[in-house]
């Protein structure tokens, strides 16, 4: 523990340093303000015992640059009676505490030391809780953000889960309606998935849909949700998005996935993996999420219908449109 002692009095600065070294402190003594700053910012010091009036700087100024270079530095003064007032002034600035010159008794230097001691040992305690308080605080919040993550994403593939979807699309479609904006859905189905998993394995079935994410991913714009709807089958909410947009965004996905070089596709019915898309968008005739969410699938089952590997957009009830 280093305690510096500034006493423009050589011999009360050297009475003080030899009872604090006597107790096992390391002193450093400084014959005023100016020069006790000094030799403050060379050596750290914890505990500075100060008389309060010095010429060059006093007591207080230097009480002052001290707890700026480090608050946490106990800083005692040392004064006579006629500067009691200027001492409560130095305890409302920082000061740990004051002792009264000259010393009736000599203990209280080394009792006041003490107490200083154990009172930047409760500081130092306090800000060690604090500070694991707080990087327990920012592990937990990071562990909770994992949990939140987990709970709306597909295990398998990475994609936002089905209820993360649902609540999405629905959230969505309000602000669609509530403000007249665009926003369409696409429903997309993995053509003769089955097909794959019972040639190949549900391993290599599991591998392609997660290319399949990964390539969808690619080709979807930041401001749309791609999830896993279930087993093969994908959505895309995409919101400030009009028909034509729409039908575009499925074809640019759908060719992706065409043109990927997936393992085993030559042996697939189309000779390639591939997907049918239905594109549903918002509409008068869309009252509702659901609907939406209904017109977008019928249309993924036209395409189905009409050869696979392919965009259909439902332009209303049985009303579909091939892109």
């Amino acid at each position: 523990m280093n305690i510096l002692v500034a006493d423009d009095e050589v011999s009360i600065r050297e009475l003080v340093g030899e009872i604090l070294e006597g107790d096992g402190y390391n002193i450093t003594l400084a014959e005023d303000g100016e020069d006790a700053l000094e030799k403050f910012n060379l050596s750290w010091h914890e505990i500075v015992f100060s008389d309060i009036r010095m010429p060059k700087m006093n007591g207080i100024e230097l009480l002052t640059a001290v707890k700026e270079i480090n608050e946490n530095t106990q800083f005692v003064i040392m004064t006579s009676h006629a500067s009691i007032e200027n001492s409560v002034d130095a305890l409302k600035k920082g000061a740990f505490d004051y002792i009264i010159k000259p010393f009736e008794d000599l203990d209280i230097i080394s009792d006041v030391a003490a107490r200083a001691i154990a009172n930047l040992s409760g500081i130092r305690r306090q800000q060690y809780l604090l500070s694991t308080l707080t990087r327990q605080n920012q592990e937990l919040d990071h562990l909770n953000k994992e949990f939140r993550e987990m709970a709306i994403r597909d295990g398998l593939t990475g994609l936002h889960n089905h209820r993360y979807a649902k609540e999405r699309l629905n959230s969505e479609f309000d602000r669609s309606a509530r403000f007249d904006r665009d926003l369409a859905v696409l429903f997309m189905d993995l053509d003769h998935f089955k097909f794959y998993n019972d040639a190949h394995g549900h391993q290599a079935g599991d591998d392609i849909l997660q290319t399949l994410a990964a390539l969808m991913t690619k080709n979807v714009r930041e401001s749309d949700t791609l999830a896993r709807w279930g087993g093969e089958e994908f959505v895309v909410i995409a919101p400030e998005t009009g028909p034509a947009d729409a039908c575009k965004l499925a074809e640019r996905i759908r060719k992706a996935v065409e043109a990927h070089d997936f393992p085993n596709a030559a042996k697939q019915p189309l000779g390639r993996v591939s997907l049918s898309i239905g594109i549903a968008a918002r509409s008068s005739a869309t009252e509702s999420a659901e609907k939406l969410l209904r017109f977008a699938d019928d249309a993924t089952y036209a395409a189905k219908d009409s050869g696979r590997n392919r965009c259909v957009y439902c332009i209303g009830p049985e009303k579909m449109k091939a892109i």
